[in-house]
């Protein structure tokens, strides 16, 4: 399923400094039973955001109104635990494009990348800078440039580049899944295999 181009994101972002955060954090498997990918964004962090009878946990960064924005900067091992993509899903869903981490668990990051979510890997010392930063002024923007791979904090002015599957690059620039991608150049492939019968 295409996904939203992803070229230039500005946004404020989320602060999540918590490490090790698995994917039955991010949407408990009671959850996993919908058939479609709309709707998980509700149960996003549903353990750590509500009690037991549905109401907000007061002190949980998703239930201020202070923090906002399409991005998520979260603590080292985001995203271990299971190979659950509804994951991804309940991230995406819930309105981030991108997770800001010093490691992601590899298939977490490969969920992310295949369903328009990009996980931007940073330094150890850049994260918890930017986590103390955007805690401190949850209006801090932060711009990534999916073309430039380049991140820059813009109260600062502070920037780096980042790594990125050129493949998967891409697939986000052009707002593509891998089958979208196939489809794309189906005339490159049906000359191939022309070309392959003589």
């Amino acid at each position: 399923m295409s996904k939203e181009k992803f070229e230039i994101l500005e946004s404020t972002c989320v602060p999540l400094p918590l490490e090790n955060v698995d994917t039955d954090q991010i949407i408990p498997a009671r959850f996993l039973s919908a058939t479609s990918r709309e709707g998980f964004g509700e149960n996003l962090f549903r353990d750590w955001r509500f009690d037991k009878s549905g109401k907000p946990i007061p002190g949980f960064v998703l239930n201020n109104s202070g923090y906002h924005g399409k991005i998520l900067v979260a603590g080292k091992n985001f995203g271990s635990g299971s190979s659950r993509e509804h994951a991804v899903w309940a991230i995406y869903d819930h309105g981030f494009r991108a997770v800001v981490s010093s490691f992601f668990a590899d298939i977490f990051g490969n969920n992310a990348l295949n369903n328009g979510l990009l996980p931007v890997v940073v330094p150890e010392k850049f994260l918890q800078d930017l986590l103390t930063l955007v805690t401190k002024n949850p209006e801090t923007i932060v711009r990534i440039d999916l073309e430039k791979q380049l991140l820059t904090v813009l109260s600062s002015g502070e920037s780096l580049t980042f790594e990125i599957n050129p493949y998967k690059k891409l697939c986000l620039l052009k707002g593509l899944d891998d089958i979208d991608f196939l489809l794309s150049i189906r005339k490159q492939i049906t000359l191939f295999e022309n070309a392959k019968k003589y």
